[in-house]
């Protein structure tokens, strides 16, 4: 396959040691997404869909698994609604909807939670933000008319100190813990609706032998099927089979955003469901926006066995050898293409790998130009903090560490509005 050729100096370090210094990223190149297998070079829009179905097996083959083809087919079935619930001191409607996300005995209970605008752009339907949240929608706004998650939540010591988390699971204390990761009202006054369920509904975030979740429906994953990210990207796209159902949510303008272990789902979700008309990855790293061949922050060899539940069973022979995958995180933003995507970055996240971040955006530029976007734009070199930069692509490394900030929202929501309202 041919490559784009990207040189570094100093060789590769031991897993066992955190890099975070540029001048010891070694020597690399990349994949080039516009080469089919056989060697071929994509020429035209048309060709490019042909080599876009490549790329897609094989990131399910190496990486993130392969997601059951017989599921999904119909509509998530409505177990428990709440209607027309006053929210944010009436500018806005709480829905709150329990869905079965598949025809079986065993199958998780997504619960979606909508906050609908009053005052809504075009004909009635609101453009939205599709999330997903680590600890529980209950946790993203302190109200008490949000139901309280009954799904498997993560125990630690501070949780039981503080009473937010008993026999894993949420308690009361725990309401609106994550509010400022989610700028609800500043969303809900741009006239964007946003929408949020909790990632354990579908999978709980632990090495389970995925005897939970979605995976006790559909039985224990072989070494090509899906991991953790790739049941919850199935999530989204199960959110979206419903939102497409309501009469006020324009499906058509969906964006659908996650951070950290979710903004690599997000990504996944995005390039797999092309009904999402904006990605957002906020702080994903490795495994998500990151290069995974810089072998700069978190590596695949630590991810993998900090997290061996995430990825496919496959990802694991790249370990130590990340410059054998036969693709990288460019070639993921690359299936986005050509809708817009949205790459963020923390300057303190280091561990994120945030010019690695940047590079995945830059060298999936060819791609969006060929299919008639401007791109990334005019930039070539990673940018100052806070100074977000690019036009289809877009990219901003903030002050800051690992996390969600207002000033991450900003600009999410101004993309929004010039790009796909």
């Amino acid at each position: 396959m041919a490559a784009i050729s990207l040189l570094f100096t100093l060789p590769v370090m031991a897993d066992d040691e955190v890099n975070y210094d540029e001048s010891k990223v070694p020597r690399f190149s990349l994949p080039d997404p516009l080469f089919f297998a056989d060697g071929k070079r994509v020429v035209n829009p048309k060709q490019w869909q042909k080599r876009r179905g490549e790329i897609l097996s094989l990131f399910e083959d190496h990486m993130y698994g392969q997601t059951p083809a017989k599921w999904g087919a119909k509509e998530p079935l409505i177990v428990d609604s709440i209607e027309s619930t006053e929210f944010l001191n009436g500018k806005a409607t709480l829905h709150q909807v329990r869905l079965q996300l598949i025809e079986h005995p065993k199958s998780p209970m997504l619960d979606l939670m909508l906050v609908i605008p009053k005052q809504r752009p075009g004909e009635g339907k609101s453009p939205a933000f599709l999330t997903v949240n680590f600890r529980g929608n209950h946790t993203v706004h302190p109200s008490p008319k949000i139901r309280l998650s009954d799904s498997w939540v993560q125990e630690g010591k501070k949780e039981r100190e503080q009473g937010l988390v008993i026999d894993n699971r949420s308690t009361e204390k725990s309401r609106g813990i994550r509010a400022d990761r989610w700028a609800i009202e500043k969303i809900i006054d741009s006239g964007i609706a946003f929408a949020t369920w909790y990632y354990s509904d579908v999978d709980p975030d632990f090495d389970d032998g995925f005897e939970n979740g979605i995976h006790a429906a559909l039985g224990k994953p072989g070494e090509k099927e899906w991991g953790s990210i790739g049941s919850w990207a199935w999530g989204f796209s199960r959110a979206m089979d419903y939102l497409e159902t309501r009469d006020d949510i324009n499906s058509s303008e969906v964006a659908v955003m996650g951070h950290s272990r979710l903004g690599k789902t997000a990504l996944w979700a995005g390039a797999q469901d092309q009904r999402f008309a904006l990605v957002i990855s906020n702080n994903s790293g490795c495994g998500g926006a990151a290069l995974s061949r810089r072998r700069f922050g978190e590596k695949v060899t630590r991810i993998n066995t900090n997290f061996p539940h995430w990825f496919s069973d496959a990802f694991t022979q790249y370990n130590d050898r990340e410059n054998e995958l036969p693709i990288d995180q460019h070639m993921l933003i690359s299936l986005i293409a050509p809708r817009p995507v949205y790459i963020a970055s923390a300057v303190d996240d280091r561990w994120a790998d945030p010019k690695g971040e940047f590079l995945s955006g830059l060298h999936a530029d060819p791609v969006y130009r060929l299919l008639g976007t401007d791109g990334i734009g005019s930039t070539t070199e990673h940018p100052e903090v806070d100074q977000p930069i690019g036009k289809t692509i877009r990219y901003h490394m903030r002050k800051g560490g690992h996390g969600v900030t207002d000033y991450d929202w900003e600009q999410y929501i101004r993309a929004m509005q010039e790009l796909v309202i």
